[in-house]
């Protein structure tokens, strides 16, 4: 398997006028990816992609239990998420809820989306399906209109470089 890597290759689509899907091929096998994903030591070097540094990465990977994730951003000031998981097979599937916890002086999003996680390996590789199920086209088009695309094409190539590492 070769170990190279590709660079802002996560495609989104809007299946649907309250649904964001996202699709990502690594270049790694899919236990690897599903470990870069639910390991807290592991997403700290990549969920906040270069908007800052993560100063809070909890998981309880069980069916009911939270995580939360927290980053510094450039202005000194917390941007946090969390949730609880509603379905977990190793490798292959996870289900969430996700709060946006919203930024100093704000007044925070507070409305929980339902966040699916596929894992499926062809080759070695790996193709990740992120759906997010909104409860309004309102609360679709904030989160699109927040910049996370650029992001999370940040964080999925740090979670491919991770991913690729872990199997050397």
């Amino acid at each position: 398997m070769s170990q190279t890597t590709t660079k802002g290759t996560a495609v989104l689509t809007l299946p649907s006028d309250t649904e964001i899907l996202v699709t990502r091929e690594f270049n790694a096998p899919r236990h690897l990816v599903y470990r870069v994903f639910t390991e807290p030591d592991l997403i700290r070097r990549w969920w906040a992609g270069q908007r800052g540094n993560v100063t809070v990465a909890e998981v309880d990977l069980r069916v009911g239990g939270a995580w939360r994730y927290a980053l510094e951003a450039g202005g000194g000031f917390e941007v946090g998420f969390h949730g609880e998981f509603e379905e977990i097979v190793p490798d292959e599937r996870i289900v969430c809820t996700e709060i946006f916890e919203g930024m100093p002086g704000g007044e925070g999003a507070g409305e929980a989306t339902l966040i699916t996680y596929t894992f499926t390996e062809t080759d070695g590789r790996t193709t990740l399906e992120v759906l997010t199920a909104c409860r309004s086209r309102q609360t679709r088009d904030v989160i699109i209109s927040s910049g996370m695309e650029v992001g999370m094409q940040e964080g999925y190539d740090l979670v491919e470089e991770l991913a690729v590492e872990l199997a050397l």
